[in-house]
């Protein structure tokens, strides 16, 4: 009798943490997904950032100093974001390019 009081008594715990862990898997879900979203939304800023400034500037193929600190910015923000090497020969081409002061 007293092995069937520890067996109900051990189930009874295992099925509280099993309510707990569906309670909080949900949320942590979401979470992780909100995150993953908000990631993605960074990276497509950043791109559409630095496609801006570099066909703002590529006819002249020069740019001006504060325009390029901030592509340097964040192309490396981007990168950290793992983003595509998409942008990389953008990157490289500006590099190439008169800075202006």
């Amino acid at each position: 009798m007293e092995n069937l009081s520890l067996l109900s008594q051990i189930c009874s715990c295992v099925t509280a943490v099993a309510a707990a862990l569906v309670l909080l898997i949900r949320p942590l879900r979401e979470w992780v997904s909100g995150a993953s979203r908000l990631r993605e939304g960074q990276k497509c800023l950043l791109r559409s950032n630095m496609l801006r400034t570099y066909y703002r500037n590529r006819p002249q193929q020069s740019i001006r100093q504060y325009e390029y600190e901030n592509f340097v910015c964040e192309y490396k923000a981007y990168k950290a974001l793992r983003g595509n090497s998409f942008v990389d020969r953008i990157y490289r081409e500006i590099q190439q390019w008169e800075v202006i002061t």
